[in-house]
C-alpha cells in the first residue's frame, strides 16, 4: 500500500552537492508530490519533499540522498495507508 511522506534534506554544500540530489530526485519523479526549497546566506540550503509510495520506495529514495556527503536526511512517513 502506498502511504504519504515529507523528506526534509539539509544541504551543508549545495554547490558541492545539488547536481547529485536533483540528480536521484529525477529518478524518483513518479513518486514526488512537491518540492520546497530554501537557500540560506551561510550557504546552506533546506529542501522538502512530499512524496506519495510504497514504503521500499520512500525508503530507497531517503537512503539515496542520505548517502550523499554533505546531506542530512529525515523522513516522516503517515501511518495511513492510501
Amino acid at each position: 500500500m502506498k502511504r504519504i511522506a515529507v523528506i526534509s534534506a539539509i544541504l551543508e554544500n549545495p554547490k558541492k552537492n545539488q547536481e547529485e540530489f536533483n540528480g536521484i530526485i529525477s529518478e524518483f519523479r513518479g513518486s514526488i508530490r512537491g518540492r520546497m526549497g530554501i537557500p540560506f546566506e551561510e550557504g546552506i540550503s533546506v529542501i522538502s519533499i512530499t512524496v506519495t509510495g510504497e514504503l521500499d520506495e520512500i525508503n530507497k529514495l531517503t537512503g539515496k540522498l542520505g548517502n550523499i556527503p554533505g546531506v542530512l536526511v529525515k523522513t516522516a512517513i503517515a501511518k495511513k495507508e492510501l
